[in-house]
């Protein structure tokens, strides 16, 4: 065979694959809303610039009824490109193979791409379409999910991480989503579960009820971004990507800044802590009131977002209620570890009062959740800046970022009260005995909360003892961030311990 056959041959080989998996399958897929394999990354990469791995790759299994089956690349398409110009690994599982199902090859060709990845040191983005494991290949599929759980551990701060739930996720592959970085899923057609409502014996247990991505986005706060259409859902993901750096070790992605570095925000002077919204408050301040918001469905009680200052990625986390939920806590959390663990620098807006706790709470371990938010703060090394809105009260102040569990800056409104609680609570639990013995106890309230307010809760009062590093103009928050920032670019941490315990 001369090499022009032999050419001939590889191209007619190629198209047959490729076509095995746009033919029936796309139409299979487009009656359902749904991409196929290979259209999902047309749609995330860079024109032109997917390089596929293991086009070839079948299974060998032979087992049952394997030797009869065709398993083109074995349902999963895989390889490497760019998005907006930035390279980035990509798999996509094909539901038209076995339904997606993950057998030996299938995985192999899941831990080549994090081989890969790892050292180019790039992110991986993962598009999940699968009924489960391969039953045919029993214990190889099995010790292909441990291969790619192993690989995902190893890759965890390391590389960002991104799973896309395009279809179901089920079984030992709902850990896949689980160990990633950050989660997408179709409202329309995604299902994440691990066993099926039909075999568990509470008889009101449903797909609707344990699998979507409305659950997974409200109640396990397992999904970041949900969307109807995959489209939208891959247009989150090049967003995304555009504030992540492409590995622990890279500095945070900066970009032209066409936004006033010292723009001041008049309107911030006159904020109305009972009717106005943090989220306006943060779209005053970053660049160009632009920034993408994380988990949020998951608990209304706090805001966790990317934003840009001067350009640079930040992390960007607001109170938005007096009191933050478990969800809220668990939300914050995340978020910082994983800011930490990719050197992207936090900004925390706090205006808190406390904790909500229940009886349900306190039983699924809030004490635990709050522990662990505390020991996020004070453990990460990244550059840390506080603004103090309004109400900083108690514990809940002390774990939101204060300077006393080691945030590098605290500024100030001069609305700011810090004090071990409400100022009016504190007075009458001290001068319970006076109040209830004088005839005149409204104007001996306000007298005690004045004087209580002057020497210990006021912003001045707090900055006299250090804990606060200036009391700032609200107008002019946005220029004093990026100052703090600047400042802290080259901040160095050195660490000797392997990993915490909490």
């Amino acid at each position: 065979m001369s090499t022009i056959e032999k050419l001939s041959e590889l191209e007619s080989r190629r198209a047959a694959i490729e076509k095995s998996s746009n033919g029936d399958a796309k139409k299979s897929a487009l009656a359902k809303g749904k991409l196929t394999a290979r259209d999902r990354i047309t749609n995330l990469l860079d024109e032109n610039s997917f390089v596929e791995m293991g086009t070839f790759v079948k299974s060998r299994s032979l087992a049952f009824n394997m030797d009869s089956q065709d398993t083109p690349c074995d349902g999963v398409v895989s390889g490497y490109g760019t998005v907006n110009g930035s390279p980035v690994y990509v798999y996509s599982q094909d539901a038209s193979v076995l339904g997606g199902a993950l057998g030996e090859m299938h995985a192999k060709k899941i831990v080549n791409v994090y081989d890969k990845a790892m050292k180019m040191g790039v992110p991986v983005v993962g598009f999940l379409d699968t009924v489960g494991l391969r039953l045919q290949e029993t214990v190889d599929a099995l010790e292909g999910y441990g291969a790619i759980f192993t690989k995902m551990t190893q890759a965890s701060g390391v590389i960002p991480q991104l799973a896309v739930i395009a279809g179901d996720c089920a079984g030992g592959a709902a850990f896949i989503a689980g160990l990633s970085d950050f989660v997408f899923m179709s409202s329309k057609n995604a299902r994440v579960f691990l066993n099926s409502p039909n075999a568990m014996e509470d008889k009101k247990a449903s797909f609707d009820t344990l699998a979507t991505a409305k659950v997974h986005a409200e109640e396990s706060g397992l999904a970041s971004f949900i969307s109807d259409k995959e489209e939208d859902l891959i247009k989150q993901v090049k967003e995304l990507l555009s504030y992540l750096p492409l590995n622990s070790e890279e500095e945070i992605p900066f970009y032209t800044v066409t936004d006033d570095i010292n723009r001041v925000e008049a309107g911030l002077n006159n904020f109305d802590f009972e009717n106005g919204k943090v989220v306006d408050i943060v779209t005053a301040i970053v660049d160009n009131g632009s920034f993408l918001e994380l988990q949020k469905d998951y608990s209304q009680s706090v805001l966790t977002a990317f934003a840009r200052f001067n350009g640079g990625t930040t992390g960007i986390i607001a109170t938005t209620e007096a009191q933050v939920d478990y969800k809220g806590v668990k939300k914050v959390t995340s978020f910082v570890n994983l800011c930490d663990a990719y050197g992207i620098p936090v900004v925390t807006l706090t205006n808190i009062e406390g904790f909500t706790s229940t009886v349900a709470t306190e039983n699924m371990g809030m004490v635990k959740e709050t522990s662990r938010l505390v020991h996020a703060f004070a453990n990460a090394s990244i550059p840390k800046v506080n603004v103090l809105l309004n109400h900083a009260f108690g514990s809940s102040y002390v774990a939101m970022n204060s300077k006393h569990i080691g945030a590098d800056y605290v500024l100030a409104w001069p609305t700011a009260q810090v004090s071990t609680l409400n100022p009016e609570s504190a007075v009458r639990i001290m001068y319970e005995k006076e109040i209830k013995e004088s005839t005149v106890a409204a104007e001996k309230i306000a007298e005690k909360v004045a004087e209580y307010e002057a020497l210990t809760s006021s912003s001045y009062a707090v900055a006299a003892k250090g804990y606060i590093d200036d009391i700032i103009e609200p107008a002019a928050t946005r220029k004093r961030v990026i100052a703090a920032l600047e400042i802290l670019a080259t901040k160095q941490v050195d660490s000797y311990k392997k990993h915490p315990t909490v």
